[in-house]
């Protein structure tokens, strides 16, 4: 369907649907939506379901927003919005966006900002035009929450224009032949790590996941003739921040990808964070980066957020829903209706199957599904990890055995995700007494991957939702945690006689400030070192695990020998993928249960193990390709 038309039956809808008191100014495509701009926008929204009758004849998402000549300017909606609202409200921050018409308003009291009934509210609107949402103040305000909306804001202009082109290139006439899809693996598929997967119909090619290889120098298959050129392509999609599955997007940018990005709000602004610390380390490095600031704050303009859930157009034959993984903070299921329903695919991306401390478990109910890619990180069969419970006392136990001989216990995590569910524990046991209370050091990204995840309480499992903004009960405010902020406060940490936590980044301990540590206290048997995640291959921290006795340093440019002698331990409950049982109860539970298994990011052998299990239990194809290797879907 062409542009024009797409337009024209617009209006069509609309002179059938809507009164004649409704005036419709304007009509615009902003990516994959519709948006109707009007002056009588409460008119619109309170006449029954006129919206909803709208999007049904179009069989597309329709949005409805006020006119812009009706929005007053911000500076004088502000001082409209501080008038009305009364002070018990406690607004905290005002957050105006213009190419949607509306004002997020942070209070710490939403109750009063939004009024019996709404009243506060409707009013609002009457007076401003804009359209207030009241959100609640998060309990640690975040940087990187706080510069994306700035830079939004900013880039207001070019992301209308942005939008605008995406919304013209999915309403694009499709080619009239049957359907045909195949899913291309990129990378990670029999290895961990560069995951990247490439979904190609006759009309239309997305992307899903870019990262990198936390064991070596290897990136997804970039060359690949599918891929290319790079302009081509219709979408990417990501499924969740961690490194190995987002870390490269800002090089598809740089090199000629003009296209959206598609992933949860959380999980854009967990990359930005991410991105822009992995140029920093590579800078202190003084190393060579594969791409710049300049690339992650056009990832930023680019990408569309979605909410878990909703179904939206990515390309002319390709539909796209979000759904929970349970991995971090923001994971998703990637699910896409192909066609007029010809194929359902599910691209699990990380998944954890089991009701974790922060995150409610992996969705595993879908419309229609035909096709699962499912990842295999702990599919052998020997990959069966402790209870949430079991790992949180095998914690505690070696946590106290490091204390009391008064050592040193340094805890490599990832900032996101494992760094906030062992902050929970330690807080929980340190509270009730089962673990002595010592400082507990977050050094790296913890501290603001945390406020992050204060600023989206909707993707928290809803015990700790209540806890935090119902009890007004916050762990990871409790006074036991210390934020590093400088390399002197590291620097006395490390040089410390008293027995301590610290909490550090990187995760496999391939850089960053978990190596200080580990650098200044592997000579000594009372410290400890504690993993808490999986060690990819090729990494120190696998090294680590395997048994290395000596580490060399470079030490102003002088190499330096460490023996290894502190306590070395690995716990799996905490990790964030789901193991062998649950894994295979996934599949058994999934609604509908798929046609077709595709298995990837997982270790050849254990890949190998879990699909030779798959279809014997369940009698459905199961198939593990090699990179660059195709599977037909249709």
């Amino acid at each position: 369907m062409s542009f024009d038309t797409l337009i024209q039956q617009t209006r069509e809808a609309l002179k059938e649907v809507l009164p004649d008191s409704i005036e419709v100014t304007d009509i615009e495509l902003e990516g994959p939506h519709i948006v109707i701009y009007t002056k009588q926008l409460d008119s619109f929204l309170s006449g029954g379901d006129l919206l909803r009758q709208v999007a049904q004849r179009l069989r597309r998402r329709v949005l409805v927003r006020t006119d812009p000549d009706s929005l007053i300017d911000p500076k004088e909606a502000e001082s409209a919005i501080r008038e009305v609202i009364p002070p018990e409200a406690e607004i905290s921050g005002l957050f105006f966006e213009p190419e949607t018409g509306e004002v997020t308003i942070e209070a710490a009291n939403p109750g009063a900002a939004i009024g019996r009934q709404g009243s506060v509210l409707n009013e609002l609107k009457r007076r401003i035009g804009w359209v207030p949402t009241v959100v609640r103040t998060p309990p640690i305000p975040s940087k990187t929450v706080e510069e994306v909306r700035v830079h939004l804001r900013n880039e207001f202009d070019d992301r209308r224009q942005f939008l605008k082109k995406v919304g013209i290139r999915i309403a694009r006439d499709r080619l009239p032949e049957k359907i045909w899809a195949r899913s291309t693996a990129l990378g990670g598929y029999r290895e961990v790590g560069r995951s990247a997967h490439l979904l190609t119909t006759q009309n239309s090619k997305v992307l899903i996941d870019t990262g990198i290889d936390p064991g070596s120098d290897r990136t997804p298959y970039f060359n690949a003739p599918e891929l290319l050129p790079l302009d081509s392509l219709d979408a990417v999609v990501v499924t969740h921040a961690h490194l190995d599955h987002c870390g490269l997007i800002p090089v598809l940018l740089k090199y000629g990808y003009n296209g959206p990005i598609y992933c949860t709000a959380p999980t854009r602004d967990l990359m930005t964070l991410m991105l822009l610390d992995a140029i920093k380390v590579t800078n202190q490095e003084a190393r060579k980066g594969l791409y710049d600031s300049g690339n992650v704050r056009s990832m930023v303009t680019r990408t569309i957020p979605l909410r878990w859930g909703e179904t939206t157009d990515i390309a002319p034959d390709l539909r796209l829903t979000l759904h929970n993984a349970g991995h971090i903070l923001g994971s998703s299921i990637c699910h896409f209706h192909m066609g007029d329903g010809d194929h359902n695919l599910a691209y699990s991306g990380d998944i954890k199957f089991e009701r974790s401390w922060l995150f409610n478990p992996a969705a595993n109910r879908f419309p229609r599904l035909e096709t699962l890619v499912l990842e295999s990180t702990y599919g052998g069969y020997r990959d069966v990890q402790p209870s949430r419970q079991q790992a949180t006392e095998e914690f505690t136990s070696f946590a106290a055995k490091v204390l009391a001989r008064n050592g040193h216990l340094v805890v490599p995590v990832f900032a996101v995700g494992r760094s906030q569910e062992v902050m929970l524990v330690l807080e929980e046991r340190m509270r009730e007494g089962k673990l002595a209370r010592v400082p507990v050091y977050l050094d790296g990204m913890i501290f603001e991957a945390t406020a992050i995840h204060t600023a989206y309480p909707e993707y928290l499992n809803s015990q700790l939702r209540t806890q935090i903004f119902q009890q007004g009960d916050n762990p990871f405010l409790s006074d036991v945690f210390h934020r590093v902020d400088s390399s002197q406060m590291r620097n006395g940490i490390v040089d410390g006689k008293e027995p301590c936590i610290v909490l550090a980044t990187s995760g496999m301990m391939s850089g960053g400030p978990v190596m200080e540590y580990f650098r200044s206290w592997a000579h000594d048997e009372k410290n400890g070192l504690l993993f808490v995640g999986y060690q990819a291959e090729g990494t120190f921290g696998r090294r680590l695990q395997r048994g290395l006795n000596e580490s060399t340093f470079m030490d102003g440019g002088r190499t330096t020998n460490v023996p290894v002698r502190l306590e070395i331990a690995t716990i799996e409950g905490f990790s964030g993928h789901s193991d062998r049982v649950q894994l295979m109860n996934y599949v058994a539970t999934l609604d509908p249960r798929p046609q077709k298994v595709i298995l990837n990011h997982g270790e050849e052998s254990k890949i190998l193990d879990l699909a030779t299990s798959l279809h014997k239990r369940f009698n459905i194809e199961t198939r593990a390709p090699y990179n660059l290797e195709s599977v037909r879907l249709l």
